[in-house]
């Protein structure tokens, strides 16, 4: 596995974090702004992000936008109709119906509604199955990944400004540690994260199950702890509904439920 990222993806990853950053929610107030998701919606199809799959991109690809856009909180549907999008492509044909309205559902709302097995998997070999269900567990797993990324920034920020006792919070070591500690767990997820998406398509449907599974977990452990420090980091204001930390931690927690993996599924040993 090469874990260079070519210069096409990096330009895929910068005008998901570019449409992120112009349009996802700034604020918490952001997310009643109905003229704003109208244009994100309306940018986000114009960009094609919801048929990569069909245009032939791969799901490290799919992973690198999931994971902007979770990093930017991106409150429009993109993970289900990626994931419909690989299922049309797999079956050959459009996919209509429960299964349509189902899969697009977003992280940052809620997730009524959404169908974690659609019928049509039915129709689809063992294989191909497999693979849908490892990119469903790589999306995920890359939009935790993202919101960890976001909160920790969010935090980082913060504790840049916020003064305490004549100096900035993040002057003190104890809210340094913490956030150097969070930068640590973002790190080896981004690692077990980018090693799922490539094995979607590169190895073994078995391995590239398990390696799907393994990230979930590592990423679910690592994302919720981040979110928890930065949550700590803001402080009193951190518990309340106007600051994005707890936005940030809903999201992970909807993406942890999304195709849930359980320690019990894994081949290998994960302490």
């Amino acid at each position: 596995m090469d874990v260079r990222l070519t210069s096409e993806q990096r330009q895929l990853r910068d005008a998901a974090a570019e449409l992120a950053a112009d349009l996802g929610p700034g604020s918490v107030a952001d997310l009643d702004d109905t003229a704003r998701t109208v244009r994100l919606e309306k940018a986000l199809d114009a960009t094609g992000f919801r048929t990569l799959r069909s245009d032939g991109a791969s799901a490290v690809e799919v992973a690198l936008v999931a994971e902007e856009f979770g990093r930017g909180l991106v409150d429009v549907p993109f993970l289900g109709p990626v994931l419909l999008d690989d299922l049309a492509r797999r079956l050959g044909r459009t996919v209509s119906g429960p299964s349509s309205s189902a899969l697009t559902v977003d992280l940052t709302n809620s997730l009524a509604g959404v169908t974690e097995s659609p019928a049509e998997l039915s129709e689809l070999s063992e294989e191909d199955a497999g693979r849908w269900y490892a990119l469903a567990l790589t999306a995920t797993t890359a939009d935790m990944l993202g919101a960890a990324r976001g909160t920790h920034a969010l935090a980082t920020e913060y504790a840049k400004v916020r003064a305490q006792y004549g100096a900035t919070i993040g002057s003190y070591q104890a809210v340094a540690h913490l956030l150097a500690e969070s930068l640590a767990l973002i790190e080896g997820a981004v690692s077990v994260a980018r090693h799922a998406a490539w094995a979607v398509d590169e190895l073994p449907v078995g391995e590239a199950v398990e390696a799907g599974r393994v990230a979930k977990i590592y990423t679910c452990r690592a994302a919720m702890t981040v979110c928890e420090t930065s949550i700590q980091v803001h402080g009193g204001i951190g518990n309340t509904w106007e600051c994005l930390a707890h936005v940030y931690l809903r999201r992970v927690l909807a993406a942890t439920e999304a195709w849930p993996v359980k320690l019990e599924e894994l081949t290998i040993g994960l302490s």
